[in-house]
């Protein structure tokens, strides 16, 4: 189900339990939490969220109150946000969405990946993100977002993202790329990167293209690894274009396999920063190594 993160929607999400399979879940504050951002409701993001909300968006400054400063810039451009997809790993929740009117934030419409930490306290006390521009023609014919949205196999989560690391490990980060069968099913594979069609086939003609201009894809890092059932995020650093990214790539598996993969990529800035966080520090317990444990 699709979700236009307002207050209003967010609180009758919190009523509903929508965003939460059960009364554990830290769904309902973090759509709340956005939604009060997106309608400028200091005193509920006020409530949710910590004074010293750490912020690593390069271009938003970190603390809760410097940010509050912002949302006039926002509210100007009347920037909406639609939820496609929002999972979550133990304190972590982790989110697909779609800005519109979000000039604010590079272009008219951008697609993103955001994480957003909740402590202990059940307070929102820290996020991540990458955007990009939204694509309107890709090479597949499918969208950055279209695609299922339930979560299924809760009971394979760590072996699941056990998978999703050594893809990019062996695939990604070129330590045994001969074994990308073993990972991506070769029956059914939907591709949404704009760039890349569909199938294994799809795979092998992009990387063909990017190696014969010199620019193919280098993963050097995994830095976080976040997964719910058959759903998996990882958030990676690497090379492309001559430039740093942050590679975030969601994943769906079914039956040990890898069947669909959504992904923003956005160059790391090294000018203008709002803070100096970073845009890879303190993915605390989430790392590849966090797996089983």
């Amino acid at each position: 189900m699709k979700k236009t993160l307002t207050a209003a929607a967010a609180t009758a999400l919190l009523a509903t339990g929508a965003l939460a399979d059960d009364t554990a879940s830290i769904k309902p504050i973090v759509g709340a939490f956005l939604g009060a951002v997106l309608q400028g409701d200091v005193d509920t993001m006020r409530e949710l969220a910590n004074p010293d909300y750490i912020q690593h968006n390069p271009f938003i400054p970190t603390g809760l109150e410097p940010f509050i400063e912002l949302l006039p810039v926002l509210q100007e451009a009347g920037t909406t946000a639609e939820n496609i997809r929002m999972f979550e790993d133990g304190n972590y929740v982790f989110m697909h969405n779609i800005w519109r009117n979000a000039a604010p934030f590079g272009a008219d419409t951008m697609v993103s990946f955001d994480i957003i930490r909740v402590d202990e306290n059940g307070k929102v006390a820290e996020h991540w993100d990458a955007l990009q521009p939204l694509a309107t023609e890709t090479a597949s014919g499918r969208s950055q977002t279209d695609g299922p949205t339930e979560v299924t196999d809760l009971d394979r989560t760590e072996a699941n993202k056990a998978l999703a690391v050594a893809l990019v490990q062996d695939v990604l980060m070129g330590r045994d790329p001969a074994r990308i069968t073993d990972y991506i099913s070769a029956e059914s594979y939907a591709q949404h990167n704009p760039m890349i069609a569909d199938g294994l086939d799809g795979i092998v003609a992009a990387v063909e293209q990017l190696t014969a201009q010199g620019n193919m894809f280098q993963y050097t890092e995994i830095h976080a690894v976040l997964g719910e059932g058959n759903f998996v995020l990882t958030v990676s650093e690497g090379q492309w274009n001559g430039t740093t990214n942050a590679f975030y790539d969601l994943f769906r598996m079914e039956d040990g396999m890898i069947v669909e993969h959504w992904d923003v990529i956005q160059p790391v800035p090294t000018e203008g920063l709002a803070n100096d966080n970073g845009m890879f520090t303190g993915f605390d317990g989430v790392g590849p190594d966090s797996i089983g444990q």
